[in-house]
């Protein structure tokens, strides 16, 4: 799914790619939850979901890129360590932070998604330009 991701995003990602080849790896009935202080925070549902959630982080970020990963597994569940180097839009800040993600896998799909931020409040000001 990283891969899929990545050759989505590297194809242009949300309005230029199609998000088929991501589709695939997500239930129909996904649901992944984002810290509400993010600017692309909240809980996204389903495909459409996920392919407005791709749209709402490509506006926050001009790169996001998961440059080391850990993956633990047991049944139904993933939990994933990564190191992600990322760059603002709104201000170009480079950003390098850790993420750990919960994933529940059904059927061979991931139906639930819980990334957890390390400080979500110096990704959200990244984001965000200052009134100026």
């Amino acid at each position: 799914m990283y891969a899929a991701e990545a050759r989505y995003l590297a194809a242009g990602g949300p309005g230029v790619a199609t998000f088929e080849p991501l589709a695939r790896f997500f239930a129909a009935d996904v649901v992944l939850h984002q810290a509400e202080s993010l600017p692309y925070g909240g809980v996204w549902r389903g495909h459409d979901g996920m392919e407005r959630f791709f749209v709402t982080m490509s506006r926050a970020w001009e790169s996001f890129e998961m440059v080391d990963q850990r993956f633990l597994a047991t049944e139904g569940t993933v939990v994933v360590q990564t190191q992600v180097h990322a760059r603002a839009r709104a201000t170009g800040q480079e950003l390098d932070f850790p993420m750990l993600q919960t994933i529940t896998v059904v059927d061979g799909r991931i139906s639930e998604v819980h990334p957890f931020y390390w400080d979500t409040k110096v990704i959200a000001s990244a984001c965000t330009s200052s009134p100026g």
